[in-house]
């Protein structure tokens, strides 16, 4: 079947010259001068991909992809915008929102061919990843009310975003457009202390919710996140998510429960902190890890992960993990660690 592609452009030479090429390439192509038709035309068509403009009069590219976004049937379309503004600000934007990718104008022929086969390939990915994981995910809500029904519908509905190692999610005082739920990989969340030292706050796993307080507090995030390894999120946006809260208690209680298990793990990292030894708080942190990780006998951390969630100095790290590879608790190939004697660890002195 002929896929279709609807290009926003205010500029006559560029929508005409990117349709025309398009064309030629055998896809079916609408075109829309402003963002205003844009939405409109995405509403009514709903094309297979959407090439949309920043800078333009009625509705900018943001808005563009705001309200298409908040639209469930145009939701899940691949978004692509066009645009001469290459700053980081606006790229993380626009990948905050839910953009799927960027091209900076001037492209040729070649990039906006690559780029809109690439994104229909990895739409087929992710098609075929939702049908292999939803049950896993449906695990988040296992409650047996209308909102955790509707708490999946969500999850299902909602558009894959893949994140590449050490990209970023968020930084802190963003401003959350909803709650991220980690599908696939790692993210760890961070903030920095006075003197600019790391603090690892948290390593989120699958079917790990991140900004929930945010949400429900109404306030900006309060630490950054980045992707440990290659990765897969969803966005829940906020407005959807707090309409759920309000309907359904049983959702509440969900959101109440990570939020105390949140609690929980920060008062165990302040208690390791202050009081514990320096042999005793990263063999916390790499107990803390096994358990997270999929293989619980063996993950893969760098130094400077492991003194960021530790609180100590990265050649401190390196020397108390030679102690415990001497000690024979663990085994260390590169940045993979491999748990030997995880009971040791556990009853390990302060």
């Amino acid at each position: 079947m002929t896929k279709c592609i609807l290009i926003i452009e205010d500029n006559n030479d560029i929508r005409e010259d990117t349709a025309e090429i398009l064309e030629l390439s055998r896809y079916k192509v609408l075109q829309a001068e402003n963002g205003k038709i844009g939405v409109e035309m995405a509403v009514t068509h709903k094309p297979d991909l959407i090439l949309c403009d920043i800078m333009m009069p009625e509705l900018d590219g943001y808005g563009v992809l705001y309200l298409l976004s908040k639209n469930p049937e145009t939701d899940a379309i691949p978004f692509i915008f066009l645009t001469a503004k290459a700053e980081r600000p606006d790229f993380r934007k626009g990948m905050e929102m839910g953009a799927d990718d960027y091209l900076t104008k001037p492209f040729d022929d070649v990039e906006l061919l690559n780029a809109i086969e690439s994104r229909f390939s990895k739409k087929q990915k992710q098609e075929n990843f939702y049908s292999k994981s939803l049950q896993s995910i449906e695990s988040l809500a296992t409650g047996t009310g209308n909102g955790s029904a509707e708490l999946k519908a969500l999850i299902a509905g909602r558009k894959i975003r893949h994140i590449k190692k050490k990209q970023v999610l968020y930084y802190d005082g963003d401003t959350p457009q909803g709650i991220y739920l980690v599908l696939e990989g790692g993210i760890k969340t961070t903030k920095l202390a006075e003197d600019g030292r790391e603090l690892m706050t948290g390593l989120h796993r699958p079917e790990d919710y991140l900004g929930v307080n945010t949400i429900l507090l109404d306030k900006p995030f309060t630490e950054s996140a980045e992707a440990v390894e290659d990765s897969a999120v969803c966005l829940l946006p906020k407005d959807t998510v707090l309409e759920l809260l309000n309907r359904y208690p049983d959702i509440g209680r969900q959101f109440l429960k990570i939020l105390s298990n949140n609690l929980k793990d920060r008062e165990e990292q302040l208690i390791e902190m202050a009081y514990h030894s320096v042999r005793k708080r990263l063999a916390g942190v790499l107990i803390r890890l096994s358990k997270l990780s999929a293989d619980q006998n063996q993950f893969k951390i760098s130094r400077e992960e492991l003194a960021a969630m530790a609180g100590i100095a990265t050649e401190t790290v390196s020397r108390t993990l030679t102690d415990f590879k001497d000690e024979k608790l663990i085994e260390k190939k590169g940045s993979t660690i491999s748990i030997l004697n995880i009971d040791k660890l556990s009853k390990m002195k302060n």
